[in-house]
């Protein structure tokens, strides 16, 4: 009992009151075991007795927390037990209520380290033990949120995600490759750093790096795009900005889930994958709170690079209504390499994170009207802006030998660099329509980014002028999709659907005075006018789809689809900054993608995947348009998606101290996405290759440790040939990258984790964008947490060996200016409480 409840304890939380969050039953040679997984707090106390044939355990100092604030209820979860309850009672307070069959079952209870677990053996008449349920009493939620009900016979968590099918589906069924980073990991993360992106490449095998800059533009998956979406809302824009991954805070996070490999089950754009990210809802009965504070800083530096970040949340749920409400605010102050030297706030010319401000609000309510309606309502608002003096000095590019950028002081800039992004959902969801499930949404999105300027004086396509630009885009959409089971609703199901949207963007630009900027050796921008870049599109499209999954048998599951998109573009007339005269037109995109794929279980512990499917994305329009030569017409266009066809075999183990995984891929595309150094896009058949591994173990109650391991590499045929001799870039291409963690509980209630990450070597053949030498680099995380008075205290130390190094999309740059030297060691201090 005291190492099952180990395996499913959960970090301790800032408080004097345990949160229950989450309930699983395990099967043992004798009855069932009931485990509450818990936040620690205070000491729980339990206090027993019995009604007739039902033992009852009332829990002292204790709150319930279940996904979507609903209680647990398992009916005749075993012979001889008819019900297993946990709900919640008054004030801090809840039951555990076991009822026998024909008499009180046997009920032995155990509290260790704050969790607490029961042994039940039913009435000595009973002779069978068939497996556990595997699910609570919940209604399920939209398509982009999940439940974690648990129950199977190998006493493991069933995990259900969302992300690969749209409704929920135990991961294990689903014949690709995803990963799952829970609340707990992404709060443990944040105490090293609150850039979403380099969370998840320390905890997603198959996506890159992350770029230590406000941008992701050089980080994919598997050598392809991301399509992100937070709730059910795109992220993506059709003038790519390489910013998806930063238009929400961690702290808003409840999970993400990542879908590794192509896939069109979503739409467009998602040729790498998808990162599903799924906000916080109410949880828990009455109003609960959270505050956290944290500090942080650069101990070299501790005057110039002091940060802090502030959160506050509160959630709960009265009767048939929940709600969440979460905000927060971070300061990040200076960045400083492991040199002691300040790194330009706009490092890799993608734009920098040093010197910024970052508020996130989210507001999401909930209603259910019956036990199969629900309504929801969310809004997510996301404001990063920089206010900085420095700016990357000029005269690195001057100096013979490859030189570290350096920040230069006096910045005058008017608008620095500023991302804003709004989504707003609302959500229906019916579980008996005629027997079918269905769910529906609306949404909107507003986004706004400015990029830093550029000196594009070299570039005659773009006007040899000064200019900052900025991205303006709303987009508004819906999702209507049915669930039906077909003859049995445990043996095949059928999900259909249809998506619409419709997107307006625009990127105009701001230009400066070339005079003024060089007389003051870069630091002053004149605005003197402005001017369109990428002229006004309207994007609209239309998915219809369709999902059969079978269980031909316990042991084999068979699922396919297809779906069909149209996507038509309406360009107005515009002028290019070389001052060339454009007229606008319309292009249509269409496209039909397939998928097939199966599971097969040879034991319980094991399953064996493979799948066929296939992602597309359209061309970027508008980087192709802003340089756009004369006599050039929108219709001229090549209207032809790329079509990724990708093929995927893997195995997954998972035993109780043991959950391990490994998936070989390979997929080819009709068209690239690879670009020139002069920004054109390469338009050649494409190959991307690679292997992922995963484990982790607990070798012990107070052990745990893991792995990650991914090798990608791909090349184009560039001369049609079908020999695919040209090496994809590095910013498609990563190194290899490895992963390693090992975290113990040295005392109750103190958790300490050492991590580590390894990028290796690449050097490809050939001169061109992206194809430098990449030199390998290890770093060393390190992380801890206390329980003290009635909150929890953490420590994170970021490079905690003061590594000097440079990230890998620094590497890949060809000027100096943008050959920014990676963070050095960095401390984060926090304390966080709930009340």
């Amino acid at each position: 009992m005291a190492s099952t409840i180990a395996l499913v304890a959960a970090g301790p939380v800032s408080a004097q009151v345990s949160l229950i969050t989450g309930v699983r039953l395990n099967q043992t040679p004798t009855g069932v075991e009931v485990v509450l997984q818990t936040l620690s707090g205070g000491t729980p106390e339990v206090l027993t007795s019995q009604d007739g044939e039902t033992f009852i355990a009332d829990i002292v100092n204790a709150q319930l927390r279940l996904p979507g604030g609903e209680n647990f209820l398992a009916d005749n979860p075993i012979e001889g037990i008819s019900a297993i309850a946990v709900t919640a009672g008054e004030g801090n307070q809840v039951r555990v209520t076991v009822t026998g069959t024909n008499a009180v079952p046997v009920t032995d209870f155990v509290v260790e380290n704050g969790q607490i677990g029961f042994r039940v053996t039913p009435s000595a008449e009973t002779v069978t033990v068939p497996p556990p349920p595997t699910e609570t009493e919940t209604s399920p939620e939209t398509e982009t949120e999940t439940e974690s009900q648990t129950v199977p016979a190998d006493e493991e968590i069933i995990e259900l995600i969302v992300t690969a099918t749209r409704i929920a589906e135990q991961i294990t069924d689903v014949p690709a490759s995803i990963s799952v980073v829970g609340e707990e990991k992404i709060e443990e993360q944040t105490r090293l750093t609150r850039d979403l992106g380099t969370i998840l490449s320390q905890e997603v095998p198959g996506l890159s790096v992350g770029t230590q800059s406000a941008s992701t533009f050089g980080q994919n998956l598997r050598g392809r795009n991301i399509s992100v979406i937070i709730d059910g809302v795109p992220q993506s824009t059709n003038r790519n900005a390489s910013r998806d991954l930063r238009t929400i805070d961690p702290s808003a996070i409840e999970r993400v889930e990542v879908l590794r490999g192509p896939t069109a089950i979503y739409g467009d754009g998602a040729t790498g994958g998808v990162i599903n990210i799924i906000t916080k809802r109410g949880r828990g009965e009455g109003l609960q709170a959270e505050t956290t504070v944290d500090l942080n800083a650069f101990p070299t530096n501790i005057g110039e690079t002091f940060g802090q970040n502030i959160q506050q949340s509160f959630s709960g749920s009265f009767e048939n209504f929940d709600f969440a409400l979460n905000g927060s605010f971070s300061r990040t102050s200076a960045q400083f390499d492991a040199w002691g030297d300040r790194i330009p706030p706009d490092p890799n010319a993608q734009g920098g994170i040093g010197d910024s401000n970052t508020f996130n609000l989210l507001s999401k309510v909930g209603v259910n009207f019956t036990d199969s309606q629900r309504l929801q309502f969310t809004v997510n608002y996301f404001r990063d802006t920089q206010d900085t003096d420095y700016t990357t000095d000029p005269i690195v590019d001057e100096i013979p030998g490859r030189q570290r950028a350096r920040a230069l002081e006096g910045l005058d800039l008017d608008d620095s660099q500023q991302t804003t992004n709004l989504n707003t959902s609302l959500d229906y969801t019916h579980d008996d329509i005629f027997g079918s499930s269905f769910q529906g949404q609306i949404y909107y999105r507003d986004y706004f980014t400015r990029f830093f300027p550029f000196d594009a004086r070299e570039f005659a396509s773009l006007g040899n002028t000064i200019f900052q630009s900025r991205i303006e885009s709303e987009k508004y959409g819906a999702r209507l999709q049915v669930d039906t089971p077909i003859v049995d609703a445990a043996r095949a199901n059928l999900l259909w659907g249809v998506d619409l949207v419709r997107e307006n963007t625009n990127q105009p630009v701001s230009i400066f005075d070339p005079v003024a900027f060089d007389n003051s050796n870069g630091l002053t921008y004149n605005r003197i006018g402005s001017r369109t870049w990428s002229p006004f599109q309207r994007q609209d499209n239309l998915g219809l789809f369709a999902q059969l999954k079978w269980n031909v048998s316990d042991r084999v599951v068979l699922r396919g689809g297809v779906r069909h998109e149209r996507i038509n573009v309406d360009v107005n007339d515009y002028t290019t900054l070389s001052g060339n005269r454009i007229q606008g037109g319309e292009l249509d995109y269409n496209a039909t993608l397939f998928n097939v794929g199966s599971v097969v279980y040879p034991t319980e512990e094991i399953s064996l995947f493979a799948n066929f499917s296939q992602g597309f994305s359209i061309a970027d329009v508008g980087r192709v348009l802003r340089g756009a030569a004369p006599g050039f017409t929108v219709e001229s266009l090549d209207p032809e998606a790329q079509t990724v066809n990708n093929y995927e075999i893997g195995i997954r183990g998972n035993y109780e101290r043991i959950q391990t995984s490994i998936a070989g891929f390979y997929n080819t595309s009709n068209l690239g996405s690879s670009f020139t150094q002069d920004f054109e896009i390469i338009r050649a058949p494409e190959r991307v290759y690679g292997v992922e591994f995963a484990l982790d173990a607990q070798p012990s109650e107070n052990w745990g440790l893991g792995t990650s391991f991914t090798w990608t590499e791909g090349g184009a045929d560039v001369n049609d040939d079908g020999d695919y001799e040209s090496p994809l870039n590095g910013f498609r291409i990563s190194p290899i990258k490895i992963t390693a963690y090992i975290e113990n509980e040295t005392l109750p209630g103190w958790n300490n984790r050492i991590q580590a990450l390894y990028s290796g070597t690449r050097n490809p053949t050939g001169e061109g964008f992206g194809l430098l030498e990449v030199d390998s680099y290890v770093t060393l995380d390190f992380i801890s947490s206390l329980n003290i008075g009635r909150g929890r205290l953490v420590l994170g130390v970021e490079n905690l060996l003061n590594a000097e190094y440079f990230p890998v999309v620094s590497q890949l740059q060809g000027a100096d200016t943008a050959y920014a030297a990676a963070r050095g060691r960095s401390i984060r201090l926090g304390y966080s409480f709930s009340w």
